[in-house]
This record gives C-alpha cells, sequence and structure tokens, in this order.
C-alpha cells in the first residue's frame, strides 16, 4: 500500500456489470468435495508471498492428492487477475490488498469465502471487517497494515505530540545542518492520498460518509466539501510555500532512502519500510502519525491483506478448501509475517511473534483507531483527483478552488 494510482481507475473503465456472486455458508469447503474435484489448483501472489506459500502448497497438494502452482505476479497483479478472469485464463486463488474486493466483486472475479463462525472470530475483527463487502466474507485476511511515524531518536529523542512539535523539531534540526528536510512523507508530483490521509482526517476531512450500518456511503463525498477546503488549507501551510514539511520532492521512490540516509529524522510510513531502517543500522521508534494541535485524531488507512477465491477459477471447490483450513492456519500465518513482517491478522499468529518483534505492537497501537480503507468501487475515483489536488496544493496552489475541483471531477466519476 505504499502507494495508490491511476492504474486502477483504468480497470474500473474496463469493468464488466456485476455478476452474480454464490451465497454465504457458515460450513467450510469440505477436504472429500477438494479431493473429488482433484485436478491442479493454481495460485496468484506477488514474488514475496511466492515464496513463503510455497511449502504450504505443496503440503495442501500432498494431501489431497493434486498438483499445487504457485505463479508469481510482480507487477500489477490486481489488473492481471481481473483480465485474465474475464478471458477464462485465471488462477484459482489470489492473494492482493483487501480495498480491491469492489472491484473484483464488480467484475465478478470473487466468490464469498466460506468459514465457520470459530474461524472467523479467530481473527482481528477489524481484518475481517475489511474483507466484508455487501455482508458478505470476500476473502480470508492474513496480515494488517497502517502508516505510523518512525522517528530517528538519535535526532528526535521525544516523540511529538502534534504535528507543530514535529516540524519545530525538524526546523531546529536543519538550522543546526543535521538534517536536509523537516519531514519525509511521500507526494511526488502526483501526490499520494494514502500518506496524507492521516493528516486530512486530523483537520476535520473525510472521503465518504458512513450508512446505518457502518458501510461506506459512496453518496456521501466528502471531497469538495467545507470541511475538506479547510483540511487542504492545513496541509497547504505545511507546503513549498509555508513551512516546507511537505515537499513534492519527497516520492515513493525516495522517501524511504531520504530517512535511511539521515537527511530526515522522521518517516511517515509503514511496516514495510523497517527492513531499510533496520538495514541502515539506524536508532529509531515508531509511534502513531501526530495530528494538528487542537484538530482531531490522526487516522491512517488500515489495510488488509487476503487470500481470495477466482469465481471463475477451474477448481473452486479446491482453493474454498485451501482458503478455509489451510490459510488459516497459524504457521502459514507466521511463515507469511516472516516472508514480509507486517502484523498477522489471524490472533493466535500475532501472539506467536510479537514478542520477538516489539515494532508488530507499535504498529499496531499506531493504528487502534484507523480507518478501514473503503474497498467500494467509487473509491477507485479518489486516489487520481485527490492525489493531483494534494501535490498542487503542497506547491502553493489555492486549496478551496484544487480541492473543490477536486471533488466536481471524482463525482462525476462515481456517477
Amino acid at each position: 500500500m505504499r502507494i495508490r494510482t491511476a492504474g486502477v481507475v483504468a480497470v474500473f473503465a474496463l469493468a464488466l456489470a456485476a455478476s452474480g456472486c454464490g451465497g454465504d455458508s457458515d460450513e467450510p469447503a469440505t477436504k472429500e468435495s477438494a479431493k473429488a474435484a482433484g485436478g491442479k489448483l493454481v495460485i496468484w501472489a506477488d514474488d514475496k508471498r511466492t515464496a513463503a506459500l510455497k511449502p504450504f502448497a505443496e503440503k495442501f497438494g500432498q494431501e489431497n492428492g493434486v498438483t499445487v502452482e504457485v505463479q508469481a505476479v510482480s507487477k500489477d497483479l490486481q489488473t492481471n487477475f481481473v483480465t485474465a478472469s474475464q478471458q477464462g485464463s485465471g488462477p484459482d486463488v489470489v492473494v492482493g490488498a483487501h480495498d480491491w474486493i469492489g472491484n473484483m466483486v464488480q467484475n465478478g472475479a470473487i466468490d464469498p469465502v466460506q468459514l465457520t463462525a470459530d474461524q472467523k472470530g479467530a481473527f482481528n475483527e477489524t481484518a475481517v471487517k475489511a474483507v466484508t463487502f455487501n455482508g458478505q466474507l470476500y476473502g480470508v485476511p492474513y496480515a494488517m497494515e497502517n502508516l505510523a511515524l518512525i522517528r530517528n531518536t538519535a535526532l528526535a529523542p521525544e516523540a511529538p505530540k502534534t504535528i507543530e512539535d514535529l516540524v519545530a523539531t525538524g526546523k531546529k534540526l536543519k538550522a543546526e545542518k543535521k538534517a536536509s528536510e523537516i519531514l519525509c512523507l511521500q507526494s511526488g508530483q502526483n501526490g499520494d492520498a494514502y500518506h496524507i490521509y492521516p493528516l486530512y482526517t486530523s483537520a476535520g476531512g473525510y472521503l465518504f460518509g458512513t450508512a446505518a450500518n457502518g458501510d461506506y456511503d459512496p453518496t456521501d463525498l466528502g471531497v469538495g466539501k467545507p470541511e475538506s477546503i479547510e483540511a487542504f488549507k492545513k496541509i497547504g501551510a505545511l507546503g513549498e510555500k509555508g513551512e516546507g514539511a511537505l515537499k513534492r520532492s519527497i516520492t515513493p521512490e525516495n522517501s524511504i532512502a531520504t530517512f535511511t540516509g539521515k537527511k530526515c529524522a522522521f518517516l511517515v510510513s509503514g511496516p514495510w519500510a523497517v527492513a531499510d531502517v533496520k538495514k541502515a543500522n539506524i536508532a529509531y521508534d515508531i509511534t502513531p502519525v501526530p495530528g494538528f494541535a487542537g484538530g482531531k485524531e490522526a487516522q491512517p488507512f488500515v489495510g488488509v491483506q487476503a487470500f481470495y477465491v477466482a469465481s471463475k477459477g477451474k477448481n473452486k471447490a479446491l482453493a474454498q478448501e485451501f482458503v478455509a483450513n489451510y490459510v488459516t492456519r497459524p504457521d502459514l500465518a507466521v511463515a507469511l509475517y516472516q516472508a514480509e513482517p507486517r502484523p498477522p491478522a489471524l490472533t493466535a499468529a500475532l501472539d506467536q511473534v510479537k514478542g520477538s518483534d516489539p515494532d508488530l505492537a507499535k504498529f499496531t497501537e499506531a493504528g487502534k483507531n484507523g480507518q478501514v480503507l473503503p474497498a467500494i468501487p467509487a473509491m477507485a475515483a479518489i486516489w487520481d483527483p485527490f492525489g493531483k489536488a494534494e501535490a498542487a496544493v503542497i506547491g502553493g496552489a489555492d486549496p478551496a478552488k484544487t480541492i473543490t475541483a477536486a471533488g466536481k471531477t471524482i463525482a462525476g466519476q462515481i456517477k
């Protein structure tokens, strides 16, 4: 979840009309039905998860008398999966982010998954909520992620209580020639809605309202509303013509490297940044992203990685068996954590690894009041216009005009 791109929007532009999806069940697929299906199970995942999955996939294959192939798709996994699904050449199982769900359901690419009440109860409640769409469970979650503030404790021993405190410390370090940047929060020329979101919420902005059942309501768009204008005014004040804390020169490609190069004391990032920070031998701590003084609490997005059953897979019974009775195992969840350390969604797995990794508890704490990243199809309309508005305002554009125009663009795409 390091950055969202317009690529997701392109997928939506090609979206088919929503197709019918299978019903939910409180009983998992049985091994007998899976074995009877025979044949081959094909799983698509990214490079890191492919390596972790292979030994478990092989064991599953041996126990069920089938062939299991774990195939690495290193680029545009969601796009390639939706396209392959429409062409009838996709996998049986795909591994990816929960905010893909709206798009994949709209394209008729995934089925609801079948877990018992006990199996659901073994997972973090927020993780289950994230993979629930239109009242149905569409994925088995295995990891969670959210942004936090990673701090170089040699440069900044104390955690800032507010963004204003952070800016003051960053300015002092610059004046003392101990740092060249106040804050490493990625924007680039196209902005980054995911990374700016904690500050946007602290300043009172919102993306979508919620319906009575708690689901996001695409008809209540917050972008362009007075709350978003006030939020963008505060974001603009931190920009290049204001405090200089937010800069377009801090990009997805260089934000972590700028921090590990000791050019800034503060980095807003997620668990994926920790390996590079450790490799650079930087003394660090992890705390929640601070909000504006007198403002609301900064709320990062909470994202979930999950396993999905392809609706057009050739071996759906086997796929249901794999996600229901293998992905729910703590040993697999721990192996996936070891492949890329993100907090496991399975409570038993988190309990196993958190004792040896204090960062997990710190990231969990930083995200405990976060907002589940919207998985509704309308979310695809947000990323590009919102990000570009953010970058423009950071560069000095008028906040009210810029975010109002972005809101109109987004509303037009949703309709």
